[in-house]
């Protein structure tokens, strides 16, 4: 199958994870991209006007991973602003990733999975899973590759 991974990553830690996660795509057989959604200046939580440099297509893909990081107990802004910005997902597979710093996945990472969720079934998209990395986590390096482990196994 033919994935892409779309990822936006401020600090490079999600960025990191997708990697890791091609590499086992790809071990499995699969053809995965990588690509980064990339904007003008620093994005903070609640800012308006996002001006992407990179905007990421999804029409080249069978299968979607979007990663992103957690801002301010919600989905980072400029995930949501691209998201938005996809007219449909029409027989695409999609699975989410969501990463943040706060234990508990109560402070943001089910408020940034729900709205994944519903942006991406509202674009008809076949929504196979999802999964938070907190990077505060004991045993992280364990934590991490579980989590890679149980997205590929969607695909």
């Amino acid at each position: 199958m033919k994935i892409g991974i779309i990822v936006y990553s401020q600090r490079g830690n999600t960025e990191k994870v997708a990697q890791k996660l091609k590499e086992k795509l790809t071990t499995a057989g699969h053809k995965v991209t990588v690509e980064s959604i990339v904007t003008e200046g620093k994005i903070n939580p609640g800012v308006k006007n996002i001006k992407f440099k990179v905007i990421p297509k999804t029409d080249p893909y069978e299968g979607i991973v979007f990663a992103s990081p957690v801002m301010a107990f919600s989905l980072c802004p400029v995930m949501k602003e691209y998201l938005n910005q996809i007219t449909t997902l029409k027989n695409k597979k999609v699975a989410f990733l969501a990463a943040k710093k706060l234990p508990f996945i109560w402070t943001g990472g089910s408020q940034a999975i729900a709205w994944m969720n519903k942006a991406c079934k509202n674009k008809e998209a076949n929504i196979l899973g999802s999964g938070v990395m907190i990077w505060s986590s004991k045993n992280l390096e364990q934590k991490k590759a579980e989590l890679i482990e149980s997205i590929a196994a969607l695909f």
